[in-house]
């Protein structure tokens, strides 16, 4: 691990801009929050990171930030170079490991190793939240992550649909926020590279070896945007209204 890199990265006003356009739009942070992020060493989760630090430190709410990794054990995905990483930065960290990889193979019914692995990672980190007293869990996910879920949830499933920006969990107990939601993929990338932060390569062979669902998706968009440079504003014009589900429930009472 790079050590000049073990030290808060502040990021581009851009990010910033646009992290806090949504935070503001769809009331994420509450004063007193205590906040878990999902950090999974992708750039985008290490991105969200140090947004997160630097509103903690110049936002006029208060909130507290810790963050979660889940090892999933796998030969091709090592996450431990977080966790000297996460020591020097000074945050709170929670490292769960947990054998995904052989629960899939013995538990797996009709899901897709990648439809498993996702609820086994979701369940832990709501059960590290609860554990350790965390009301909030942000997630990492972008503007291009949403509108690839779109376009899946329409085309392979006869629905509108994508991932909300703000909403409470069934249980009542959890809020999860996006706060990357209007920023594009490219933005992240943009800094996790120039800011030297530790990526860590997620090379799992059940999501490499055959093409995605949404693999496909972002190469259609990615030729699409390439004739139309305004397509990701019309796709996030169009999934406003189904971002924005759930969040009447998330900001009244916990149950």
């Amino acid at each position: 691990m790079n050590a000049v890199a073990a030290e808060f990265c502040p990021p581009p006003k851009s990010l910033l801009r646009s992290c806090g356009r949504a935070i503001a739009e769809y009331r994420m942070i509450r004063e007193g929050d205590r906040i878990l992020l999902g950090l999974s060493g992708g750039k985008d989760s290490l991105s969200l990171l140090h947004i997160l630090m630097h509103f903690q430190r110049h936002a006029p709410i208060r909130f507290e930030l810790a963050a979660v990794t889940i090892d999933p054990q796998s030969e091709s995905f090592d996450p431990s170079p977080l966790i000297p990483y996460m020591e020097a930065l000074g945050v709170p960290y929670h490292y769960v490991r947990e054998p995904i990889v052989s629960l899939a193979e013995s538990h797996m019914d009709n899901d897709s190793y990648c439809a498993f692995c996702a609820r086994m990672k979701r369940g832990l980190m709501y059960r590290t939240a609860r554990e350790h007293g965390y009301g909030v869990i942000a997630l990492a996910q972008h503007l291009d992550d949403l509108a690839e879920s779109f376009l899946m949830s329409a085309f392979h499933g006869g629905r509108l649909q994508t991932m909300k920006a703000h909403y409470r969990i069934d249980a009542g107990d959890l809020r999860v926020i996006r706060p990357l939601v209007f920023a594009r993929e490219r933005q992240t990338a943009a800094f996790a590279a120039e800011a030297g932060l530790p990526v860590i390569m997620e090379n799992c062979p059940a999501c490499f070896d055959m093409p995605t669902q949404r693999q496909h998706m972002k190469e259609l968009l990615a030729g699409e945007e390439r004739n139309n440079p305004q397509l990701f504003r019309s796709l996030l014009s169009a999934m406003r209204p189904l971002m924005g589900q759930g969040l009447e429930a998330a900001l009244g009472e916990a149950q």
